[in-house]
């Protein structure tokens, strides 16, 4: 017998604007200090509305950096940079004891680090050395860090936006697997075409960005974030997600068969649940009270890629974990699915 579930409550329309234009306003803000990169800066606004970590991944000069410190300075937050470097040890990041002497007595006082803020910009993550770049991996899942035992729970929001040079240039370290996984999104920063470096060098007399005026405090951010949390996930679109993320595994019914060789390990759980989140955003930065399939479609990319790890057989084939998962998107076509719980 089949339960009769209530109709899901989908936000007021007065609702809907109100976050999409709250979005709207960092978009306009990120896009004057970065000029032609629209889907990235979406993509950011995106993360940081799913509450998500962030990485980008693109070569020097390509305004990675600049695109983290515009957001800074358009929220009303407590903003960090850590420039990552060979020498950079875990307690640089984390803060560490101190020995302080008050009233004739010595003791030890935890003296917070750079990690204590609530917008972290992580540059050149994969210029440190795999042991210092472990120790983010506790502070972005569970928003804290344990030095010597003893844990220190960081501000809320906690946001890391890091950046990394593509692994092929001398003197970077992989990032590992486990806490590539904690970032929401991974996004290859492009380069610009000649009519976008025209406009940088008539706007942008050495190379400076123009001031950003803060758009979103606190508040209005934590009502993004509540009316994020009100979009309503379809069953019919949940079901694709979780059909998208069972196929990055071998071995399974959804995996077409020109991949199950050249797939070694899919995306986890929570590579699922980041999907989800993440469309729930881009539900609302479009103006909709209810993630489509549209917004699994195009977000597919940035979410599973870097969660993948290939077998030889594709490396050898020159194939990339981005490829694989545009096969996936259009194999498993979501017009199977029941689409009146799916289409706004």
């Amino acid at each position: 017998m089949t339960e009769n579930l209530p109709s899901p409550t989908l936000l007021d329309p007065s609702d809907v604007e109100r976050g999409q234009s709250l979005l709207l306003s960092i978009k306009q803000g990120l896009s004057q200090a970065l000029i032609g990169q629209e889907r990235l800066i979406e993509l950011c606004i995106i993360a940081l509305a799913a509450r998500g970590h962030l990485l980008l991944e693109g070569l020097p000069g390509l305004g990675k950096t600049e695109l983290v410190k515009a957001m800074g300075s358009l929220l009303d937050l407590h903003f960090s940079r850590i420039q990552f470097t060979p020498d950079l040890l875990p307690g640089d990041i984390t803060g560490g004891p101190i020995l302080q002497e008050e009233a004739g007595k010595r003791s030890f006082v935890f003296q917070q680090g750079p990690l204590f803020a609530n917008l972290v910009l992580a540059d050149e993550i994969n210029r440190a050395s795999p042991k210092t770049q472990s120790a983010l991996l506790e502070a972005m899942q569970e928003q804290r860090v344990t030095v010597l035992g003893e844990s220190h729970d960081l501000p809320a929001p906690f946001f890391v936006l890091a950046t990394q040079n593509p692994i092929e240039l001398e003197g970077t370290y992989p990032l590992p697997e486990a806490q590539l996984d904690r970032f929401l999104f991974k996004v290859e920063v492009p380069g610009v075409g000649s009519d976008v470096l025209e406009a940088i060098l008539l706007q942008r007399r050495r190379g400076q960005t123009p001031t950003m005026d803060t758009v979103m405090d606190a508040a209005k951010l934590q009502e993004v974030f509540g009316l994020v949390d009100s979009i309503y996930l379809p069953e019919a679109v949940a079901r694709y997600i979780a059909r998208l993320v069972s196929a990055t595994h071998p071995g399974t019914e959804e995996t077409p068969e020109e991949l199950q060789t050249c797939l070694r390990y899919g995306a986890s759980p929570r590579a699922a649940i980041a999907l989800g989140e993440a469309g729930r955003a881009s539900a609302l930065l479009a103006g909709r009270p209810n993630v489509d399939f549209t917004d699994i479609e195009q977000l597919a990319r940035p979410v599973l890629a870097h969660r993948l790890v290939l077998d030889h057989k594709a490396r050898i084939e020159g194939r990339t974990a981005s490829q694989l998962i545009d096969i996936l998107v259009e194999r498993l076509s979501p017009v199977s699915e029941n689409l009146s719980g799916g289409r706004a």
